[in-house]
């Protein structure tokens, strides 16, 4: 990891008033490092963390995960009601979800259009709307 890569994983946590740990910033420079936006599952991360002979538990990134989206960071895409996806971009956009392998690639917000949603029930609100298109390879 370089000085770059390291100090920008370090504001993006201070931006958020995250503590820098050694595993939040390990974590932190695996997934915003390189300026790039990201779409990773836990077990994903707890790889990149291992093949970089980092010594993170699962539990670990997990916890980490849960910190950065709590704080604002990152949010987490759904897929199938079980298989969950950490994004790192924080705007409003739709995704692709690649059938053949499982992976979670950003969709071009410009392409969509949403007319009309349903009212939301009595005494509540919608939060947010999650748009994941499936795909799979002809």
């Amino acid at each position: 990891m370089t000085q770059t890569q390291t100090e920008r994983s370090a504001n993006w946590l201070a931006g958020a008033g995250l503590r820098p740990t050694r595993q939040r910033l390990t974590l932190a420079t695996l997934l915003v490092g390189d300026g790039k936006d990201r779409h990773v599952t836990a077990e994903g991360l707890f790889d990149a963390a291992s093949d970089a002979g980092e010594k993170v538990s699962l539990a670990t990134v997990y916890n980490t995960l849960r910190a950065f989206c709590d704080a604002g960071l990152m949010r987490e895409i759904t897929v199938d009601g079980s298989k969950s996806y950490f994004d790192t971009n924080m705007t409003d956009h739709p995704h692709f979800y690649w059938e053949d392998n499982a992976t979670l690639t950003d969709a071009p917000a410009q392409e969509l259009q949403i007319s009309r949603l349903p009212d939301a029930p009595y005494g509540a609100e919608i939060a947010s709307v999650d748009v994941v298109i499936r795909l799979r390879r002809k």
